[in-house]
């Protein structure tokens, strides 16, 4: 069933995504006179071509896909495209690219209209000249700017190449209104888009394998597992086998990036950090090289989206590199690793074998990925104390026991006049073994060594269990305002 979001109708059929169609209609309804130029980019497979065909079909906007060819065969394409829905019986013949920006801007002299080019960075790379010629044809005092309500949409999953359209000296720069990056689902919207929400347990193995993109479901024959009992032969059948679109997606990833000139060596970080090596000195460790020599592979797997740095909550210039995307990590350690036996039909005794890694190198970093998420995205203010303006790991030094202690969640509110104030600390624990009081002890020690400079009333104590908690911890916890325990069942549907 659809609904409306601001002034357009969301269709039923797109799932999720209602903060970004909200955005979308709102660019592609106004009704302010001048062209406007937007850009939609993510990663490949999450949705955005949908979207998008969507969108020109609830607004009667044109969509042109491009494809890998040269100038002349997209420029006839979309001569064939623009006639088709001008409803002409021939083709209309662009001669270049200044002349079909024209045609395709006057498209909304009448009326709001989005024109939607899709798969925009092959059009670049046939014509690097493109951007500048849309720079003319969007200029200020052009027709375009004083006449139209032509809503032009450029999109890519070339992130490089989007992201550069509007950075630096690029032609393009100040012209956008729109800046809409598409991302996988959180793990909630996961949870929904998979039919998972009746197993959290469920829901949480099958997010740390293969994340939010949408085209997983599909990839993997349009079902997730059917119950707890029957999840390894899933896997199996649909992450290990060489059958399955599924079985090299996690090194495509890598390698259907422009921008990466030298697979090799990036995909040998992603081992790295995905084996626990989160420091630059480990990384560099790992791969035998000095830590200068990582910049450029690091920088590059962050800006394709496949690794994550994030900052030390009370050391500066101290951080750490994690895995953003699921199906990497699962590739790096297991199906990369163990390839010759899947090929050759060993996927269920690859996959036991496997099993502690699975535990300490998947389970737990992604349940201590969804609970700073959670305390981010869905935690209340009274249980977290207050605002969470960011949500970081840490490392406290301890006299007493000599060396640092981990610090899995630090909940910081940014205050107007001081600086960030700790409302909260916490530990995640995605083990299958239930929290005990011990943990509970240990927040309090941790607590008590935090900076006096950065607290202002007692920080509440967050405890995370994949697998529950003992009764002594239940017990321990009850009647204390400044303590939180959070299970799987809290982290997908609470607060």
């Amino acid at each position: 069933m659809s609904y409306y979001l601001g002034m357009l109708r969301k269709p039923g059929r797109l799932s999720g995504r209602d903060v970004e169609w909200e955005n979308l209609a709102e660019f592609a309804t106004s009704q302010a006179v001048g062209a406007t130029l937007g850009l939609v980019y993510g990663r490949r497979r999450q949705g955005k071509t949908l979207m998008l065909e969507l969108l020109a079909q609830e607004t009667g906007g044109l969509l042109f896909g491009a494809t890998q060819q040269t100038e002349a065969q997209n420029l006839a394409d979309l001569g064939a495209a623009y006639a088709t829905y001008r409803g002409l019986r021939q083709p209309v013949r662009f001669g270049n690219w200044r002349e079909a920006l024209d045609e395709l801007l006057r498209l909304g002299d009448e009326r709001a209209t989005p024109v939607i080019l899709d798969e925009f960075p092959y059009l670049v790379s046939a014509t690097p000249a493109l951007p500048s010629y849309l720079q003319q044809a969007l200029s200020p005092t052009g027709h375009a700017k004083e006449h139209t309500r032509t809503r032009l949409i450029l999109c890519g999953s070339a992130l490089t190449t989007m992201a550069q359209l509007l950075g630096g000296g690029a032609p393009l720069r100040g012209r956008a209104v729109l800046e809409l990056i598409v991302r996988p689902f959180g793990f909630r919207e996961a949870s929904a888009f998979w039919r998972l929400t009746e197993s959290p347990e469920l829901a949480f193995r099958v997010h740390a394998l293969v994340g939010g993109t949408p085209a997983y479901l599909e990839m993997c024959g349009g079902t997730g597992p059917a119950d707890l009992s029957g999840f390894d032969r899933w896997v199996q059948r649909r992450l290990l086998n060489p059958a399955s679109a599924m079985f090299r997606e996690g090194g495509l990833l890598l390698r259907e990036e422009p921008s990466i000139s030298d697979p090799t060596s990036y995909a040998a970080t992603l081992t790295a950090i995905s084996a626990g090596n989160h420091r630059r000195s480990e990384i560099a460790a790992a791969l035998g090289r000095p830590t200068s020599a990582l910049a450029h592979l690091l920088g590059g797997l962050q800006s394709i989206g496949l690794v994550e740095q994030v900052d030390d909550a009370l050391r500066e210039k101290r951080s750490v590199f994690r895995i953003a995307e699921p199906i990497v990590r699962l590739h790096q350690l297991i199906t990369q690793r163990r390839e010759p036996e899947l090929i050759s039909g060993q996927a269920a005794r690859v996959w036991r074998d496997h099993a502690d890694t699975v535990a300490s190198k998947i389970y737990g970093p992604h349940f201590e990925d969804l609970a700073r998420e959670w305390c981010f995205l869905y935690a209340s203010t009274g249980t977290l104390g207050g605002t969470a303006s960011t949500v970081r790991p840490s490392e406290i030094s301890c006299r007493a026991h000599r060396h640092g202690h981990e610090l899995d969640i630090v909940v910081s509110e940014a205050t107007s006049f001081a600086g960030d104030r700790i409302t909260a600390i916490g530990e995640a624990k995605g083990t299958l073994a239930p929290v005990d009081v011990p943990q509970l002890r240990r927040l309090e020690h941790l607590r008590a060594l935090l900076p006096d400079t950065r607290i202002g009333e007692q920080p509440k104590l967050l405890l995370f269990a994949r697998s529950g908690f003992t009764d002594g911890l239940v017990e321990a916890a009850r009647g204390r305002a400044d303590v939180e325990l959070v299970d799987l069942n809290r982290l997908y549907f609470g607060d």
